[in-house]
């Protein structure tokens, strides 16, 4: 699965389940709020790109803003958004194991309508702390929980832990969110297995 165009993401929706090219796709339940954001994204002249097979929008090669749809909501995402000042109280972070990214979420129509001028503050905000080189300081990864799959996996394959440990800390952080995200105990293992190979050759969960 997956896509390789931009225009394909905004008719066809990202190819990354089942719903690809059917009028089940996500992208089907907000045409107007994603035309909207992009020509927000556009004119703020930053650039458009296919990432993760979503719209990304960057600046000299530095990701700035995402587009993403889902079941109940749509929202434009902030990669730095805990850096931006967000007078309107407008913006909630992506997740609860996120210190940088946050994202203004869309529930109805009007919910964007009502925000077109300020998100253009927003973004031109955006550009401004990118601009500024502000870096996020990361938390550490012995701060994040190790879900308990991933603990008894160290203990059965201590290879397996000496190459997760050896992974640069952003990766590790980027796993154990992921691992953390999934709701029931098979689902984590299942990722642990998934990403078993890219592990042990020093990968990101993206690469």
């Amino acid at each position: 699965m997956g896509i390789t165009s931009i225009e394909e993401y905004f008719t066809e929706g990202c190819g990354r389940c089942k719903h690809h090219k059917t009028p089940q796709c996500k992208i089907h339940l907000w045409p107007v709020e994603l035309q909207i954001m992009r020509e927000l994204c556009l004119e703020s002249g930053l650039k458009e790109e296919l990432k993760w097979s979503q719209p990304v929008y960057s600046l000299n090669g530095k990701n700035v803003v995402i587009i993403a749809v889902f079941k109940n909501y749509c929202a434009m995402g902030f990669f730095k958004g805990v850096l931006m000042s967000d007078p309107h109280g407008l913006l909630s972070f992506a997740g609860e194991n996120s210190n940088s990214s946050k994202m203004f979420r869309i529930e109805k129509t009007d919910d964007l309508l009502n925000a077109v001028d300020v998100l253009r503050e927003y973004l031109r905000e955006a550009i401004e702390v990118e601009k500024s080189g502000a870096k996020i300081a990361g938390k550490a990864v012995e701060e994040y929980d190790v879900p308990q799959e991933l603990t008894e996996y160290f203990e059965s394959d201590s290879d397996f832990e000496k190459a997760f440990k050896l992974l640069t800390p952003g990766r590790q952080r980027a796993y154990l969110m992921h691992f953390n995200q999934a709701k029931q105990s098979k689902t984590r293992l299942a990722r642990i297995e998934k990403y078993r190979d890219k592990i042990f050759a020093g990968k990101g969960f993206m690469e």
